[in-house]
């Protein structure tokens, strides 16, 4: 297997559009000390219209190494990807790079120059060349992760 973050094809699968409705406090957590007012729930969270936008268009992928960590994405983590947003330069994305699917970061530099960029320093940059197929399949929107 490479040595950066790629997308397991195992775990690529369309989200439900049924609603999954979880309590959602009143107040944001607090990373210092807690609110005594936030010990109650005021309504109810659907993750799904949280995560997602488009349903048709929208999908997880499992990530598989460490390429990204710097952007918050780690080994393990669950991407939100929709292919109906437009990649823009900055964007995460999807894409088939060399008959790989990989995430990187989207940057588009001067001279129509397009480089999938690694957010991790021990890892590479790819720019691509006009001799490369690159498709750029979907932007990441969103991730999830399982703590234990």
């Amino acid at each position: 297997m490479p040595c950066h973050a790629v997308l397991s094809d195992l775990w690529a699968a369309r989200l439900p559009v049924l609603p999954c409705l979880i309590p959602l406090g009143l107040s944001p957590v607090a990373a210092g000390f807690p609110s005594p007012a936030a010990d109650y729930e005021d309504r109810r969270l659907d993750v799904s219209e949280y995560l997602i936008r488009n349903p048709v268009s929208t999908f997880f992928f499992r990530v598989s190494g460490d390429s990204m960590v710097e952007a918050e994405i780690f080994d393990g983590d669950m991407l939100v990807v929709d292919r109906s947003v437009t990649p823009q330069h900055g964007h995460i994305v999807v894409a088939f790079l060399r008959g790989e699917r990989l995430v990187k970061r989207l940057e588009k530099r001067g001279g129509g120059r397009v480089v999938l960029c690694s957010a991790n320093q021990a890892y590479p940059d790819f720019e691509v060349s006009d001799a490369d197929e690159l498709v750029v399949w979907g932007v990441v929107v969103g991730k999830f992760k399982r703590l234990l």
